[in-house]
């Protein structure tokens, strides 16, 4: 039994029979551009033998959907695929048992139609809405029901429109969109620091203050957006901030608390060693966070774009000190949302206002200055790894060391709470940052270890609990620098034996998975004269899809992609086309990461708030990218959101290094890195 259906065993949390020939899944998942709500509506529709148009999905409800925590990690449909899957084969032998009770004939006799019983194409007048009785929905999954075996399948494993897609298409669909008359809008007027306190305000109208929380309001967005403009604040006990200390190599001077992980530590260094580094970076979710809320009759509404609603619910219970049962949350998409960004905090800003402002529907917009400015980062890391090699080269002794921040510091957990929680009277105590365990893919861990055969492995990770700005969870956590790290060593070592860095990798190899993925996508790629050539392998958190990726670049001012290969096995694919989205939606934001992305700073916090000043892949910089899917596809599912994310960076700088004959281990490979690395030399790459 999945946990999602363990933590939500009752069925009538999962399904619901609607009137024309309809079914109502409900799923604690949200949609964040993945497609995952037209994906769970194919395995409901598949194991009922329904089509996909009689069945509605109820997504993001904290009143009346199953809690499955946040969307997080890849894992929507190995969790809530899973639980629907089993919740709806469940309910169909259920029903079907009863109809050949009442038809007075055996189960299998019975076949089904758009949920209509029919033997040997005879209806039997019976149907899922005739035979369901009261109590069925009340009683609780055992998880027994045999699913539908793979070959059986019509919708599942076919692509099937994305439901989300026409309402947005024709510029809809966002939770910016949302209007109604008389709504309130608002704009935060935000404290520069934890210490930070309110002095005075000038110029301002209309307003809320609670503590040090301040919001000016608006009949409009521009009539809000220029109160905010006028307003004059002032504010005592500024942070300042030291921008020369707010580095990936500074991670190494600050205070951590250690951890080993794996064989026993031995104080030899390996006379093999690379070490790479990832600055701070920002989600740059291209809509800035947004909600609204509404306080009436004693009863809190939030609409918000985050990822979780039943743990944002608790979260606004806990720094609104209401009940659970007095607030509702509901998931309306939103144009960027994904890791741990503003959206929450949004949420908290946008409550705080309407229970100051009983009955009016309150609209809190950030401005982009807004979420670059106090939106969690993505932590800085810095990663060594080394090793010592037998006499054909290969590693036999592996050491990886990490120094990172933490990689989740979402709010409902004893490491972090949202962020206007700080600005109300009492604020809580700094959190105490945590970082998933390996149990759960890890966070800084993430990938660290090697799929391959290595030896002896270790991992020393140094979690900087305190670092100087506020960090949390971004898409893949630590596997980005951990997968650039192991990739490009074992290209130095392949190249240290004169190997194929591929065939060297294959012997390395003992997963056949792992194996068919990397050599498809070298029997693919080609290279043209003067491009380099590079891979990159990983299987995401070593538990779900795998994923190889060959990419070309060339190099002069800057790195150009020219062509990237993908090859990746999920196992059971539920929507082709929504998994290739994946794949393709992974690769292009990791060539920004890799190319593009860092955080800038100045005294008083992040100095780089808005596009200019940090700069994301431009569509003129996307190459050709052919992906494709392979593998067994009679195997249980593995989550793809994430899985091309390591592999295509530390694609890309392999390449690089190869077509300048020296590598750049610092991300991104900026001009200046380049011309770095040419002047050093010093670490020859193959």
């Amino acid at each position: 039994m999945s946990q999602s259906l363990a933590r939500n065993p009752q069925l009538g949390q999962w399904i619901r029979f609607l009137e024309h020939d309809r079914v109502r899944i409900a799923t604690g998942k949200v949609e964040l551009g993945q497609g995952i709500v037209t994906a769970l509506a194919q395995i409901a529709a598949e194991e009922l033998d329904l089509d996909p148009d009689q069945v509605v999905m109820l997504s993001g409800s904290s009143d009346n959907g199953p809690d499955e925590l946040y969307t997080t990690s890849s894992l929507s449909i190995m969790d809530s695929g899973s639980a629907i899957r089993q919740v709806t084969a469940e309910m169909r032998a259920l029903l079907v048992e009863r109809a050949a009770r009442r038809l007075n004939c055996a189960p299998d006799d019975l076949g089904i139609e758009r949920g209509h019983f029919h033997i040997a194409g005879e209806s039997t007048g019976q149907s899922y809405w005739t035979v369901t009785e009261p109590g069925d929905l009340e009683r609780e999954a055992d998880g027994t029901a045999p699913v539908k075996p793979h070959a059986s399948y019509r919708i599942v494993g076919r692509p099937v429109p994305r439901r989300d897609l026409p309402v947005k298409l024709a510029g809809g669909g966002f939770i910016h969109d949302l209007d109604e008359p008389g709504m309130l809008h608002a704009r935060i007027l935000r404290q520069p620091g934890y210490s930070a306190r309110l002095a005075g305000i000038d110029g301002i109208g209309d307003h809320v203050r609670i503590g040090n929380f301040l919001a000016v309001l608006g009949d409009n967005p521009h009539a809000a957006e220029q109160a905010a403009k006028r307003a004059r604040v002032r504010w005592t006990g500024e942070r300042e901030l030291d921008p020369t200390r707010v580095d990936a190599y500074q991670l190494l001077d600050l205070p951590s608390r250690d951890h080993h992980i794996g064989a026993d530590f031995a104080d030899t260094a390996h006379d093999n060693e690379l070490t790479v580094s990832r600055p701070y970076i920002a989600h740059a979710s291209l809509g800035p966070s947004c909600a609204l809320a509404q306080y009436r009759d004693g009863h809190l509404t939030v609409w918000s774009h985050g990822q979780g609603m039943h743990p944002l619910r608790h979260s606004l219970a806990r720094a609104l000190d209401l009940a659970p049962e007095a607030i509702s949350t509901i998931h309306v998409d939103g144009a960027g949302c994904y890791g741990h960004n503003g959206a929450d905090d949004a949420a908290l800003d946008a409550a705080l206002v309407a229970m100051a402002r009983p009955g009016r529907r309150v609209r809190v917009a950030w401005s982009r200055e807004d979420e670059f400015g106090y939106e969690p980062l993505g932590t800085a890391m810095v990663v060594r790894v080394s090793a010592a090699v037998d006499s054909a080269g290969r590693p036999v002794d592996w050491t990886t060391r990490i120094w990172s921040g933490p990689h989740v510091n979402r709010p409902g957990t004893t490491s972090g709470h949202l962020l206007a929680r700080e600005a109300l009277p009492d604020p809580p105590p700094q959190p105490v940052p945590t970082d998933p365990p390996l149990s759960r893919g890890g966070g800084a861990t993430r990938n660290a270890i090697p799929l391959y055969n290595v030896g002896a492995h270790r991992i020393c990770w140094h979690l900087v609990a305190r670092t100087p700005v506020r960090t949390s969870a971004l898409r893949g956590l630590g596997a980005v620098p951990n997968v650039v790290a192991i990739e490009a060593f074992l290209d130095k070592l392949a190249a240290a034996a004169s190997l194929d860095p591929v065939e060297y990798r294959l012997a390395l190899l003992e997963d056949e998975r792992a194996r068919r993925v990397l050599r498809e996508v070298r029997d693919r790629a080609r290279r043209e004269p003067g491009q380099g050539l590079g891979f990159g392998f990983a299987r995401y958190k070593n538990m779900a899809a795998y994923a190889a990726v060959a990419a070309t670049v060339t190099v002069d001012e800057a790195v150009r992609v020219e062509k990237i290969w993908c090859a990746a096995d999920a196992g059971l694919v539920i929507n082709p086309d929504g998994a290739l989205n994946q794949l393709e939606g992974g690769i292009v934001q990791a060539m920004s990461w890799t190319l593009h992305e860092e955080v800038r700073f100045d005294a008083h916090g992040v100095a780089s708030l808005d596009w200019d000043s940090y700069p994301i892949l431009r569509f003129d910089e996307i190459p050709e990218i052919d992906a494709w899917l392979t593998g067994p596809r009679d195997q249980p599912a593995l989550g793809v959101g994430e899985c091309t994310v390591g592999p295509t960076a530390a694609a890309l700088c392999n390449a690089a290094a190869d077509a300048l004959g020296v590598r750049i281990l610092d991300m991104p490979l900026t001009r200046d890195r380049i011309v770095a690395a040419l002047l050093a030399g010093d670490d020859p790459a193959p």
